[in-house]
């Protein structure tokens, strides 16, 4: 796949990108038929929807949910076409929308929802909606068209998620295992896949939106590709994302148009907290290594005078941030002297110890490697792949851990990461605190929006009181679109389709 702004990062200081002054617009015109659109953002990790580890910028266009994620990050129907919640938080009730047609003809029904929200629970380990699945009472088709999800106590997070419970034909080929072709319902059909090169995904004639799609067909670069700026420029690509050390000359190109996620991808430092090692399993340590940090300068190199720096998992205007928690941060200024004193305090000569830091291959861990260098340690950096780093972090043999998280339908799915059965928890050091799961489900059960940030806040405090990881800050990726794209722009999240945009929109001027 192409170099994702979300994960493996090659960035550079550069000064902030002013993208709203410099993004051009362009007339909207009467959609044209046909076109291939060359899409390059995140890759495909799975042929099976229900059994991804993240990668979520090619599947929407051939699968779709309940729900969507609009721009501003609200929900709003999709395949339910309405939805109702009970009072007491507990009774979903999802109206499906009539006259949708999954890839082979079918016509989908609530039953086929049902057989979706089953498989989930009973089939699939780990991923996003497991939890959720798992805490249902009841799953039923009330008519042809209505079905009733019942939980056994309430979670908050619900209608958000469902945008990611992806509905599958049950007849798609490896439903009682691992799906290998997936029927779905999207505005494109799963075509050609070849793993780490391309995906090629047909327009499907029978697509419920009337008149839509306008392309003929999607064909996503999944290659990694060290500047897709060239791509873009040359024509090969008509929509990317594009790292910000790559993006200053596509802002002087009045063909270009530069557009954020609007959710963002987070930065952060995370310790083993499965299996620690001394000297780290002291928490005096943990915090010499957070006092080592210049989290301005770490976040200037990524995104410059853009970049948020802060100790939250979101940012200012987000719900969920807590301003008071933000300007408490000791960690907002890098402080050698406190840090070699907690070393001392510790009874840690560094220079004894050579740390395992394990990061993707990206440029900005190299910075934070020198700052704990500062302290005496011997630093002994791996840079790794997708696949190379998951092996890595499962085997806790490392003693800390540079990374970035992107955006996400719901902050749940940041929060369910750190909780002891969660999925792909490694990032995080596999945090084990019944504590900490006990707190994240009080908040995930309560219906009162002020009361769920409250709780949530709690989590939060109780990760920071125990130094499991540190926030350093957080960027907002850009995608950058040829001026031939026109209908299509970025959404909340990396999904390339939504119930009110993406793909199904998109057509290509001649």
């Amino acid at each position: 796949m192409l170099l994702p702004v979300s994960r493996r990062l090659a960035l550079s200081g550069l000064a902030g990108l002013p993208l709203l002054a410099l993004r051009p617009s362009f007339a909207q015109e009467t959609p044209r038929r046909g076109g291939v659109l060359k899409y390059a953002t995140l890759g495909l990790d799975t042929a099976d929807p229900h059994r991804h580890t993240g990668a979520l910028g090619v599947q929407q266009a051939f699968v779709e949910g309940l729900t969507s994620i609009a721009t501003n990050g609200s929900v709003e129907p999709f395949l339910a076409e309405s939805f109702e919640v009970s009072p007491d938080g507990k009774l979903y009730t999802f109206r499906i929308r009539q006259g949708v047609r999954f890839h082979n003809g079918d016509l989908l029904t609530a039953a086929d929802v049902v057989a979706n929200m089953e498989r989930v629970k009973t089939k699939v380990r780990g991923g996003w909606l497991t939890s959720a699945m798992r805490g249902a009472e009841s799953m039923v088709a009330t008519d042809a068209s209505t079905v009733q999800l019942r939980l056994k106590q309430p979670f908050a997070p619900l209608l958000n998620l469902v945008s990611e419970l992806w509905i599958l034909s049950p007849k798609s080929p490896g439903w009682d295992a691992t799906i290998t072709q997936p029927i779905g319902t999207g505005p494109f059909t799963f075509g050609e896949w070849q793993p780490k090169t391309v995906f090629r995904a047909p327009a499907f004639e029978g697509y419920w939106q009337q008149g839509r799609p306008y392309l003929s067909a999607v064909e996503f670069d999944l290659r990694e590709v060290a500047d897709p700026g060239l791509a873009l420029r040359a024509g090969d690509l008509h929509v990317a994302s594009v790292t910000r050390d790559k993006l200053r000359p596509l802002l002087r190109d009045a063909t270009m148009k530069p557009q954020p996620i609007q959710d963002t991808t987070w930065y952060f430092a995370a310790f083993n907290n499965r299996k620690p090692s001394a000297p780290m399993d002291d928490a005096r340590v943990r915090q010499a290594i957070g006092h080592a940090i210049d989290k301005r300068a770490v976040m200037n190199f990524v995104a410059g005078r853009d970049a948020i720096v802060t100790n939250q998992m979101v940012i200012p205007g987000n719900v969920y941030f807590d301003q008071a928690t933000h300007d408490a941060d000791i960690y907002a200024k890098p402080d050698l002297d406190r840090a070699r004193a907690l070393l001392r305090e510790a009874g840690v000569d560094p220079t004894k110890r050579k740390l395992e830091v394990i990061s993707w291959q990206s440029a900005y861990p190299q910075t934070i490697v020198q700052m704990i260098k500062r302290l005496g340690f011997e630093v002994n950096h791996v840079a790794l792949d997708d696949v190379g780093a998951q092996r890595r972090l499962g085997q806790y043999d490392w003693d800390i851990a540079l990374f970035e998280s992107g955006p996400r339908a719901d902050i749940f799915l940041r929060y369910v990461r750190l909780t002891s059965d969660g999925p792909n928890p490694v990032l995080w050091g596999g945090i084990q605190d019944e504590a900490l799961d006990t707190l994240i489900d009080k908040a995930v059960a309560e219906p009162d929006q002020p009361k769920r940030v409250a709780n949530y806040l709690a989590a939060w405090k109780h990760v920071m009181a125990r130094d499991y990881f540190y926030v350093l800050g957080h960027e907002q990726s850009v995608i950058v679109n040829r001026a031939e794209v026109q209908g299509w722009q970025p959404g909340f999240t990396w999904s390339p389709h939504w119930a009110s945009g993406g793909l199904a929109q998109a057509w290509l001027k001649a």
